[in-house]
Parts: structure tokens; sequence; C-alpha cells
């Protein structure tokens, strides 16, 4: 019996604390109307009622009208919000594989022209939301979400696949997916075979190798397009198991090689200077000493 009261007795206590977490979760606008959380009047105490009703005083008060957000600042927060989800959702769905420059430039776009109205422009009336939107608290929040995505696309250098107003894909960029594209399908129509695979695809694959560098030397690259040339490679080198000797490594092959025969060189060099040395030594001394001899001979003459 005593057993039962102590479980009712916590029951109730939970019942009191998930109601106070609810209150708190569920704003005033949520608690009226036809939605509205309805729970029953017996599982809540008198002093949570009370309790309840403070809450509900302080949530419905409202600021003076000079300290309010103007319905202008309003509405852009709220296109500012719908903008932000749009394009972080659109970085989430396509971060693997990487194709965010390529699908998500409309949505960072859109969201750029939002905030820049929210910093900088001017609303009916000469109304300016920039104070009372960005610098109004400690957080800055507007400021602080649109920063961290800019950030992103910055380190994601998508506008160096993009136009100059970020409206498209830049030739260059559209040039290399087709590419792309063309080893890829090389590669689904060997998967089978894989020796036939690193025989037919090998042109295919050198082309999109050789496009890949002129980018990168360039600097038209932006993450989509690594992203796509690192998964290539991935599947040309490890699991289809093909070699494919790059260009670039025969001038490192020739460089290494002379540097280690510089050594020889330089030795067999330096032992023909001095057996030429030697023989220019001697060379006067017999001229010398012929001379002499004439002169001997010409003197018993």
């Amino acid at each position: 019996m005593e057993l039962s009261k102590c479980t009712i007795a916590v029951s109730c206590s939970f019942v009191a604390w998930t109601i106070t977490l609810m209150n708190c979760l569920v704003s005033p606008a949520d608690m009226s109307g036809d939605g509205a959380v309805k729970l029953p009047a017996a599982v809540i105490p008198v002093s949570m009622t009370n309790n309840l009703e403070f809450f509900y005083s302080l949530s419905l008060s409202s600021f003076p009208e000079d300290l309010e957000v103007n319905e202008y600042c309003v509405e852009l927060l709220r296109i500012y919000g719908q903008r932000y989800v749009t394009f972080a959702n659109c970085l989430v769905f396509y971060a693997r594989p990487v194709k965010v420059c390529q699908n998500c430039y409309t949505g960072f776009k859109g969201l750029k022209e939002i905030y820049g109205n929210i910093s900088s422009g001017q609303g009916p009336g000469n109304v300016s939301c920039h104070d009372s939107l960005t610098r109004s608290d400690r957080l800055m929040l507007l400021y602080t979400l649109y920063s961290n995505l800019e950030d992103i696309w910055t380190s994601a250098e998508c506008d160096q696949c993009l136009t100059e107003h970020e409206e498209a894909l830049t030739n260059d960029t559209r040039y290399f997916m087709a590419t792309l594209n063309q080893s890829l399908s090389c590669f689904e129509q060997h998967l089978n075979n894989h020796s036939e695979l690193c025989k037919d695809c090998k042109a295919r694959y050198k082309r999109l190798n050789e496009l890949y560098g002129k980018m990168e030397k360039n600097q038209t690259l932006c993450i989509d397009i690594e992203d796509a040339m690192n998964i290539t490679r991935k599947l040309w080198s490890k699991n289809y198991g093909c070699s494919f000797p790059r260009e670039e490594t025969v001038p490192v092959i020739a460089v290494s090689s002379f540097m280690l025969f510089l050594p020889i060189i330089f030795y067999l060099s330096s032992f023909l200077h001095s057996e030429q040395k030697k023989r220019k030594l001697i060379h006067p001394k017999r001229a010398k000493s012929s001379s002499s001899l004439m002169n001997i001979q010409d003197k018993f003459s």
C-alpha cells in the first residue's frame, strides 16, 4: 500500500514537470484554438495553475511601440528564414558526393540578396532594418548564421565554377562534367571485365586528367570538380586496378637520373682534365731535353 502511494506521488510529480516543459516549449498562441493542447484539469495542481497564469501574463505582455520591429523588417526576416533553410537543405542534400556549386548557387544568390536588403537596403519611408535585425543584441544571430554559410561557400571556391554574377556554370565546368560523364559511362560498360576497362577507357581517362590539369593551372577548379576527380581516380586505380603513367613523371625521372649521374660526370671530367694537364707539363721537358742533346752534338762535331 505504501509502495502504491509512492508510485502515485512520483507519477503526479512527473506529469507536473511534463506539463511545465510543454508550456515552455509551446508558445501561448499555440495553446488556444482548435489545435490547442488540452490537459485534464484534475492532474494540474493549484500551485502549478497559478504559476501558469503568471507565465502567460509575462508571455502576452508587449514592449512599447517604439521598440517593436517594423512590419517591413519582419517580412524581410521571414523571407530570410525561408531562403536560409532552402540553402542549408541544399548543402546537406548535395554534400556527398559534393555537388553544391552545381545545384545550390541559386539558393546562395537568393540568401545573399535578402541579407543585403536587411543590412543596407532602405524600405518604405526610409526604414532601415540593419540595426533592428542584425545589431540589436550581443549574439547578432542573423549575421552569425549568414557568415557561417558564406564561409562554407567561399571555402568551396564555387565562384571559380560560376559566371561573373553567379547566374550559371562556366563553359569550362560544363565541358569537364561532360568529359567526366564519358569516362564514367565507359567504366559502367566494362564493370565485369576490368582488363578491358583499363584498355578501352584509357584514352577517355587520359583526356579527363589532362583537362583537370589545365583547369588546375588556370585556377578554375571548385570543390565539385576536385571531389569528382578524386572519386574517379580512386575508381581507376583502386577499384579497377588500372595503372596510368602520368606525363609529369617523365621530367621527374629525367632530372633524378641526371642528379644520380652528376657525381660520375664530375669525377670523369676532373680525371680527363688532370690527364690533359699532365701531358702539357711533360711536353716542355721532352722538348728541352731534345734541344740540349742537339747542342751537345753540335759541340762535339
